[in-house]
Formats: structure tokens, C-alpha cells, sequence
């Protein structure tokens, strides 16, 4: 879950080992639906969506199903009423499966973190789920009489154990301190404000406010401190709520992110350790908090004639939701569930807007990512929120197969751009490579659908992502005779390279040409991908 601006900002100032580049605040507004505008007709680095529906408006056209794989879609949200996949051989609410897919009543899709008892909520990371798997293999082991595998797991074991206590204990001192900061807070707010006769405490109130005792001047000095380390002015109740807000990411990552006691898999029912099991969960596509998996789901197809709320970049196309994020790391075992459910029904493109530092599951997800590849389905993964190298630094799911046998030639990795040419192009969270990121996309200040008929701006490349895979969309939905390697090819040969140097994501001391961050060297362009299509059929006749 994303914390907002301002409170990430606060953390930062409160925390300086915590390293950061924060740019400056922008002068002028976000354009609205940025991501698809033209550069040319709008000044604005979008993608050209709009500029392509209008130039093809009259073209004949099919419906293409993109895959959402996700934490869950509001399907009820007015701006995604008719783009949602409905799975033609279902009866709602009957209890039986009538299409024999293995799946009761998945009449818009299917949740594999679900059960007949309800849903899965919140899960640990997969480092805690290894770190729990490997404690009982090598604990109490003798390492003389290790085989050689094991002697290569055990190394394994050894820096998972190491990174995993740093994380957890880092994790305790920042909710400690959070949780003393507010308390503090609290308490000297309810003091000071007796002592003045104002409900309100702001800075420049606390600046004019001589104390009587050393008590109140103490609290005056912490609630100045505190409101003088925001960058931007608040008010103490306001200052109150924002570190209630941190001090509860804390205490969740410490109850359930790193709580190597907690397991939420009984809800599901499966049987966890076998990983090539398919049908568990329940239909309930929207689940307990469907913001991410909403957000993502606007991006890619919200609707464009509606005139409410925002424009999808794809016109003819069915949202299929899949919920397997949990507020946590997904589960290998779902990943690829998810990816064999969205072949199997009818998707053509699927978007992954998830990732993780570590995949022991991967054998299991590299034969999903493989019957994709054999189906010609197109993968769009999001490279992470990091500011890294993934050459380096890898985020799981990843297109490299783990028994050396290559990499998924329908798979299309993508880092976040923003709308403005100048050095900040690259969102500074973004994940990059110029040997792992195809592409960069549209996936800073990003309005999108959230849920109850909401709207809400989130960034990420979890936002480029679902750009991309409505690109794909587009391009199948007017040339639905290219193959899967066709369009791919297509998305990465066509895009917008700026001519530029930009911050490097995650270090803004170094500035970098913006083509050394992606294969590409560029950024996803709908009008020119469709050209380009164009020529390649044309010819084909």
C-alpha cells in the first residue's frame, strides 16, 4: 500500500540514513490522463492513445481480453461498467461449474487467495515464508555430512537468514520510533493546547507561545521540531494522523510482513506444498481491498465514451480479473495459477504489475510463463520500485528460465516514465537496465480508477505497466492477425527515444542519457506502434 506524498517525505527527513532522491515539487499541474496524450499535439510525453482512437475510429475492430492480475478490480466501479470479461459459459451464484474449466461460478474471473470461508487479506513476504522453510532444514544441522546441493543451499540459507533478521530488526527500531514519536505527540499536544487554549497547534502558533514551566517548554520544543521537519506545513492534528499512518505500516509489517508465526494459507484450503495444484479459491474477484488491482484495470481499459473520470488507453477490450497480491508478496503457486487461468480463458496480453525479492516457487511459474509463450499470450511485467539496476537486482517474476533454457520471448519488462521532458523523464522509484527494462512507460502521477466510483493518483511501475499491456491491446484490437512476437516486436521497435539526459533512478547526483536505461532506449508510443503494424501487414498482403 502506498503511503502519500507528504508522509513518505516526513519518513525521509525523520530518517536520513534512508537515501532517497526527492525532486523538486513541480510548478506546473499534471495534465489531465497524461499518459494518453501526444507529445506533439500536447507537449506532454503520453503515449498517443487518444491520438490513435480518433485517427481509427471508423476502422473495423475486435475485443481484446487483457488479464489483470492483481489484488482484486472493483467490478462495480462506473467507469469499468462494460469492460469487464464475462466468461460466456458461467450461470452466476449457481454453485456449479458450468463450463467444466475447473472453476465454480468465475463469471468474471477467479481469486486464488480465496476460500470458502473468505479471503485472504494480508501475508507475509516470501523472504519470511523461506526463512521459516530453510530454519527447520538447517537449524540443527551438521554441515560435514551436506551433499553439494545442499552445501549450495545452505549458503543460500545463510544470506537469506542474514538479510531477514537485519530487515526485521530495522523494521522494529522504525516502529518504535514511530510509535514513541506519536505518542510523544499526542501527549505534549493535549499539554501544550491546555496551556495556550487552542485546538489547533500550528508552527507559527508554537513560535509565539511562551511557556510557563519546563514541561510545556519541552512540548513546545518536540511539537516544533516535528512540524519543522515537514516539508511542507501542517498542523499537529494533521501531523497526529499522517504518523498514526506510518506507525500502522510498522506494526503491520511486524504482525504480519515478518511474523514468521503467521499464515494466512489456511483460509485458502489448498495444498500448499503442492505447488502444481490448480484449482483452489473462490470467485470473488473484488476481495478485501481491490485498490491496486483498480487502479491498474483504469489504466488499461477504463472507459473512453463515458465522459466521467479518466480514458483507458484501449478501446475494444475485457478486463479479466485475477486476485493473488495480497498486502504482502504473492505466492509463486498463484502466480502461475493465474497466468494458466488467463491462457485458458481467452486472454491475450497479461498484465504482472507485482514483484518480490525472492521465487523459490520459480520452476513452477517458468512452465506457466512457458504455456503463455506456446499460446502466443504476451506477459507485461512492471520492473519494480526501487531505483535499481535489475541486471543486478532482480524482481521476481523474471522472463530468464531458471533450468538455463533461455528467456520468454512474450514477455515485456517495463520501468515508469513521467509526463514532462526534462531530467526527471525517469520516475526516480523506477527500476531500470539497459540489458533486463525493455521499455519505459507513462507511471508518475498517474489518475486512475480506485474503489467506490473513486479516483486517485498513485505512481509506480505498476502504473507503466498496464500502459503497456493496453498498447498490446490496441494493436491486437485493430490487426488481430500479428502474432504475439509481432506486437511485442512492434511495442519496442516504435517507441519515442528522447534525446535527453535525465536523474538515474534511485541516484540523483547522476545524471544519464535516458537510452541507457532500457533496451529500447525509449518510451511506448500507441500511434507509431500502429504504423508500424500497418506497414507489416500491408506488406503481408
Amino acid at each position: 500500500m502506498k503511503a502519500n506524498m507528504r508522509i513518505i517525505l516526513f519518513c525521509i527527513l525523520l530518517l536520513p540514513a534512508v537515501q532517497v532522491a526527492a525532486h523538486k515539487a513541480d510548478s506546473l499541474s499534471t495534465p489531465d490522463n497524461w499518459f494518453t496524450l501526444d507529445r506533439e499535439h500536447d507537449n506532454v510525453a503520453g503515449v498517443s492513445a487518444d491520438r490513435v482512437h480518433t485517427l481509427y475510429k471508423d476502422s473495423a475492430s475486435v475485443t481484446v481480453v487483457v488479464a489483470i492480475v492483481d489484488s482484486g478490480v472493483d467490478i462495480n466501479h462506473a467507469d469499468l461498467a462494460g469492460k469487464l470479461w464475462v466468461n460466456p459459459g458461467e450461470v452466476a451464484g449457481n454453485g456449479l461449474d458450468d463450463d467444466k474449466n475447473g472453476y465454480i461460478d468465475d463469471v468474471n474471473g477467479w481469486n486464488f487467495i480465496g476460500g470458502p470461508t473468505g479471503n485472504v487479506k494480508e501475508d507475509t513476504h516470501e523472504m519470511t515464508r523461506e526463512y521459516v522453510r530453510l530454519r527447520k532444514l538447517f537449524s540443527d544441522q551438521d554441515t560435514l555430512t551436506f551433499s553439494d546441493e545442499e552445501i549450495k543451499e545452505y549458503e543460500y540459507w545463510k544470506k537469506l537468514k542474514r538479510n531477514f533478521e537485519n530487515t526485521y530488526m530495522d523494521v522494529r527500531k522504525k516502529y518504535s520510533f514511530y510509535s514513541n514519536l506519536m505518542y510523544n505527540v499526542i501527549y505534549f499536544d493535549s499539554l501544550v493546547s491546555r496551556d495556550i487554549g487552542k485546538d489547533t497547534l500550528t508552527l507559527s502558533i508554537l513560535n509565539n507561545y511562551t511557556p510557563k514551566d519546563s514541561m510545556n517548554i519541552l512540548g513546545r520544543d518536540i511539537l516544533k521540531m516535528v512540524l519543522g521537519s515537514a516539508p511542507v506545513p501542517v498542523s499537529v492534528p494533521e501531523m497526529k494522523e499522517e504518523l498514526r499512518v506510518v506507525e500502522k505500516y510498522y506494526k503491520d509489517q511486524l504482525d504480519y510482513t515478518y511474523n514468521t508465526a503467521f499464515n494466512s494459507r489456511n483460509i485458502v484450503g489448498d495444498n500448499y506444498e503442492d505447488i502444481d495444484e490448480r484449482f483452489y479459491g473462490n470467485p470473488d474477484v473484488i476481495g478485501p481491498d481491490p485498490m491496486h488491482g483498480t487502479h491498474v484495470a483504469g489504466i488499461v481499459g477504463a472507459n473512453r465514451n463515458n465522459n466521467i473520470g479518466i480514458r483507458g488507453v484501449a478501446e475494444k477490450v475485457m478486463l479479466m480479473p485475477i486476485r493473488i497480491i495480497p498486502e504482502g508478496d504473492e505466492r509463486d503457486k498463484d502466480v502461475a495459477n493465474a497466468i494458466y487461468y488467463a491462457v485458458d480463458n481467452g486472454a491475450r496480453v497479461i498484465n504482472l504489475s507485482m514483484g518480490k525479492s525472492y521465487s523459490p516457487g520459480k520452476r513452477a511459474v517458468d512452465k506457466a510463463v512457458k504455456y503463455a509463450e506456446d499460446h502466443g499470450v504476451l506477459i507485461v511485467h512492471a520492473s519494480g520500485n526501487n531505483g535499481k539496476d535489475t541486471f543486478y537486482r532482480k524482481r521476481f517474476p523474471i522472463r530468464e528460465y531458471q533450468d538455463s533454457s533461455g528467456v520468454a520471448s512474450n514477455w515485456i519488462e517495463v520501468g515508469a516514465s513521467a509526463w514532462k521532458l526534462d531530467k526527471d523523464l525517469a520516475g526516480s522509484f523506477s527500476n531500470y537496465g539497459g540489458r533486463t527494462v525493455d521499455v519505459f512507460a507513462p507511471g508518475v502521477e498517474m489518475r486512475s480508477t480506485v474503489n467506490e466510483d473513486s479516483y486517485a493518483v498513485h505512481e509506480g511501475t505498476s502504473m507503466a505497466a498496464p500502459v503497456v499491456a493496453g498498447v498490446a491491446a490496441v494493436l491486437w484490437s485493430y490487426y488481430p492477425t500479428l502474432s504475439c512476437e509481432q506486437v511485442k516486436s512492434i511495442i519496442l521497435e516504435s517507441v519515442y527515444k528522447p534525446d535527453i539526459e535525465v536523474y538515474r533512478p534511485g541516484n540523483e547526483a547522476d545524471i544519464v542519457s535516458f537510452s541507457e536505461l532500457s533496451i529500447s532506449g525509449g518510451i511506448v508510443n500507441a500511434y507509431q506502434a500502429l504504423l508500424m503494424a500497418n506497414d507489416i501487414v500491408r506488406k503481408k498482403k
